[in-house]
């Protein structure tokens, strides 16, 4: 495929972005920042900028499409697939309500470009913020574990606020013009080398990842999921929660619940280390299957089974 890829050089951008290249994709970044990476092309491109976007998206993809005597672009886009990760990419980073506008903007003037000029394919980045819990003022709760993708959707921060409006952006353009539109809940994304950096910490106190349910996804198998959503069509809108199997903390999964969960409804039995934000869909549809674990890297302190 040829692949329109935003955000490219962003935390998970940088991994999957080249990854996609590696399994034979031409893939251009989007991004203001370039990624620098051999295998990828990049242009610098506002995504708040709709002219931008659209003059992008419509133009030719490499140097190599200049020999090329009948381009595809010359009737709409030479792209195949639109990858969108580009974004603000949590609160306290900028003024709510430049976070807000800004990723809501991009959001808007990706997918239109796209639908316009004929691209059947979107997969864009969504969040596991979308259910309120990861960015909540004080400590809140999932109404039921684990936690799958009909979970309401009612954050109080602007990123999750944005990503929840670019959920219903982007059902509408798939309304219009039926299109595959994929939308990842992405959970917090870990690159192997924090494994070693930071996953201590969690090992030693569970509680300090409660606001992302106890999960993680590692980046490359990020990649996996998006290529995997890039190679399934025909499911039309579709929304899915992306995390690895396991969960990112050593106390088991009914630990975590009885700790941290009291109360909350448990809606099927899990696992020793089952992770309770549900990839279930995403297996199911996609035949995602997730290839690492924190677990490869360290010890579990409470011993395999």
């Amino acid at each position: 495929m040829r692949i329109f890829f935003t955000g490219g050089s962003g935390k998970a951008g940088h991994h999957v972005a080249p990854y996609l290249a590696s399994q034979g994709h031409q893939v251009t970044n989007a991004d203001l920042t370039p990624l620098g990476h051999p295998e990828v092309t990049d242009l610098h491109v506002d995504l708040t900028d709709a002219g931008q976007v659209y003059s992008a998206m419509a133009g030719t993809p490499t140097m190599a499409d200049l020999d090329d005597p009948h381009p595809a672009a010359s009737t709409g886009s030479a792209y195949d697939a639109v990858v969108h990760f580009a974004a603000i990419p949590r609160i306290l980073l900028a003024p709510d309500a430049t976070t807000f506008a800004t990723n809501i903007l991009a959001h808007y003037n990706v997918l239109e470009a796209a639908t316009r000029l004929g691209i059947r394919k979107v997969v864009f980045a969504s969040s596991e913020t979308a259910y309120g819990v990861c960015f909540a003022q004080g400590e809140r709760k999932p109404l039921y574990v684990p936690v799958d993708e009909e979970h309401p959707v009612v954050p109080q921060d602007s990123y999750a606020m944005s990503k929840v409006a670019g959920e219903v952006v982007a059902r509408s353009f798939q309304a219009r013009t039926g299109v595959d539109v994929y939308g990842l809940r992405i959970n917090n994304v870990i690159e192997p080398h924090e494994y070693t950096e930071t996953f201590p910490a969690f090992l030693a106190d569970p509680s300090l990842r409660r606001r992302n349910f106890f999960a993680y996804i590692d980046v490359r198998d990020l990649g996996q999921m998006t290529l995997r959503a890039l190679e399934t069509d025909g499911l039309g809108f579709e929304i899915f929660n992306v995390a690895n199997a396991d969960t990112s903390v050593a106390a088991t999964t009914r630990e975590i619940i009885d700790t941290f969960y009291d109360g909350v409804e448990v809606r099927r039995e899990v696992g020793r280390d089952e992770t309770l934000y549900s990839i279930d869909k995403a297996r199911d549809l996609l035949g995602y299957v997730p290839q690492h674990s924190w677990r490869d890297v360290l010890d579990d302190p409470r011993g395999a089974v």
